[in-house]
């Protein structure tokens, strides 16, 4: 089987109550990191926040989005993914300093916190969040689903900055199932053999056979990742339109024009002096004669 990056695949084994997923990511890795000029630790782990939102986000039940978030004291004080049950995946992060060092604690600093949310498009919002204890992010991801839904979970996640990929394998005892502890060591224990280069250069089919060929599995059709930013110029006008026409001038008066930068996809929005007599004569209250 030929290789497809963005992607992720879900897999089930039929002797086991667990469920499980690979996720691959490249362009999409890319097109996140591109231009931030992030550190190369920040870069890393924004690789593999990615992928864990990309696994999180396939176990979803509802059509609507998830929000994966860092915060923290350290030089980086905030980092957040956002997946949609499509997989289209945005990120950015916000540091206070330059990272001295490469770990993870020393990054986010002490008394650091991972807040998840979920938002269906229809229903309410819900938000779980607990004290980062861990030295990993994947550690940190494992102790949320112990301590909010009481369900085993194993997480492994990779990226290479340099080369621009990501990936991550994700192992969860199912909700309803009969699982033993054993059985879910068991599995966990032989994936944990698993290395970043193979995840990167092997199919799913490829891992799955090289980790569990005496175990009989289930695999669903891959489905693909992107990154997908969704900011526009109708959004930006729109909320141009809440401040108020003489703070707008002002800004025009002193920079000539008016720029508003995305700050996931970087992508720049221009306003002239043209640009914003027209959002004010549209925002304008008709005359009642």
């Amino acid at each position: 089987m030929s290789l497809i990056n963005d992607s992720i695949a879900r897999f089930a084994f039929s002797d086991h109550d667990v469920r499980g997923e690979i996720v691959r990511l490249q362009d999409s890795y890319k097109r996140l990191i591109a231009g931030h000029n992030y550190p190369m630790i920040v870069q890393q782990l924004l690789g593999e926040l990615m992928a864990v939102t990309s696994l999180l986000t396939a176990t979803l039940k509802f059509e609507g989005h998830i929000n994966v978030q860092l915060q923290g004291n350290g030089p980086l004080n905030f980092a957040t993914v956002n997946g949609s049950h499509g997989q289209a995946l945005r990120g950015v992060a916000r540091l206070t300093s330059e990272p001295e060092s490469n770990s993870f604690r020393d990054l986010v600093g002490e008394g650091a916190f991972l807040v998840i949310t979920l938002t269906p498009e229809h229903g309410e919002k819900y938000q779980g969040m607990v004290a980062i204890e861990s030295d990993s992010l994947a550690g940190a991801i494992e102790s949320y689903f112990l301590q909010s839904e009481q369900l085993p979970t194993r997480i492994w996640l990779f990226a290479d900055a340099e080369k621009g990929q990501a990936a991550g394998l994700f192992l969860q005892v199912l909700p309803a199932g009969n699982n033993t502890d054993s059985s879910f060591e068991h599995v966990t224990t032989l994936a944990a053999t698993i290395t970043a280069d193979e995840l990167y250069s092997l199919s799913t089919e490829e891992v799955l056979h090289r980790l569990y060929h005496e175990e009989t599995i289930e695999l669903y059709p891959e489905k693909p990742v992107k990154f997908y930013c969704g900011c526009s110029r109708e959004r930006t006008a729109s909320a141009l339109r809440n401040v108020s026409a003489d703070e707008l001038h002002k800004i025009l008066k002193e920079d000539g024009e008016l720029r508003l930068t995305c700050d996931y996809c970087l992508t720049d929005y221009v306003y002239t002096q043209f640009d914003i007599d027209a959002l004010n004569a549209h925002s304008a209250p008709e005359q009642t004669q």
